[in-house]
């Protein structure tokens, strides 16, 4: 089982066409193009991937087109959790069957279930597969909070070999870190805070801006964990007008923006995301220049 997806795992955009459908030939351009540049894995059909308006057809269809695009040079993950643990067990076992190399499973939202709850969720699912499991902790986006101790739990689960970490918080990885086995990976996914991350324990990033500054990213945690602290930092210095910019509004409508701008046909987004200000786009053509990125 795999339980070490790499250091930079990508959280890769659903490129649309012009009647906003799913363009899966485009989907197999950005994953090669991301595999080439600093990518260690592609997460497929996560939030930054609009999950939440994608169909289960259309994922499983993504899982596929990535799959054999670039399945084998890097690690494919699937995002398969949702607010309904029947339905996450379902498309975790079809995502399996396509040959993904693990799932992420965010967590329960809206719902807010408590978290024996979660707990609960996260342990039928682990049980229904043999895929490695990443949990997705991102209060931000789901109002469901998933604690140190039951992250700590669900470590002992054979094949929950991970989590992304987004709440943001440094302690809350400190204390992830503490409470589980040095073999379960702590992966940050807060763009800004990585290098602090990986001082704590982290293991690496699922990230967003890796769509821009990959082989960057790379650099930095690999100098990272060489011990040469002063060019990660440097490097990490460098980039945080990147962090900044590609959240100056919802994710992922400014990486969407600007792989459009780099010359990347993503296409638009699907209601009710919408598209970026002449004035957000200003900014991160800007930016975009500064980094030689167009």
């Amino acid at each position: 089982m795999v339980r070490d997806f790499g250091r930079v795992l990508t959280a890769m955009v659903t490129p649309f066409d012009s009647s906003m459908e799913v363009d899966y030939g485009q989907a197999r351009k950005l994953a090669g193009y991301l595999a080439d540049n600093g990518s260690d894995g592609i997460v497929v059909a996560g939030t930054t991937g609009e999950s939440p308006t994608l169909t289960r057809e259309e994922k499983i269809r993504l899982f596929e087109a990535v799959v054999d695009e670039v399945g084998g040079r890097v690690k494919v993950i699937a995002g398969t959790g949702s607010n309904v643990t029947s339905d996450s067990v379902a498309l975790t076992r079809e995502a399996g069957k396509v040959g993904v190399d693990g799932a992420m499973l965010v967590t329960p939202y809206y719902n807010k279930p408590p978290q024996r709850g979660m707990y609960q969720h996260f342990r039928t699912v682990a049980e229904a597969t043999d895929l490695p499991l990443i949990l997705y902790n991102v209060p931000g986006r789901t109002s469901s909070h998933l604690l140190p101790d039951t992250i700590a739990e669900l470590a002992k689960v054979e094949n929950i070999v991970a989590v992304k970490e987004a709440s943001g918080s440094l302690v809350l990885a400190g204390e992830i870190r503490r409470k589980t086995p040095e073999e379960f990976l702590i992966y940050c996914g807060e763009d800004a805070i990585i290098l602090p991350m990986l001082s704590v324990g982290g293991h690496g990033v699922i990230s967003v801006v890796a769509h821009i500054v990959g082989n960057e990213l790379q650099a930095m945690v690999k100098a990272f964990m060489a011990g040469d602290i002063d060019t990660a930092r440097k490097i990490h210095l460098d980039l945080i007008p990147v962090f900044e910019g590609m959240f100056l509004t919802t994710n992922p409508i400014p990486v969407k923006t600007a792989m459009n701008l780099m010359g990347f046909q993503v296409g638009g987004l699907r209601p009710p995301l919408i598209e970026a200000t002449g004035e957000e786009t200003g900014a991160i053509r800007k930016l975009l220049e500064i980094y030689n990125k167009i």
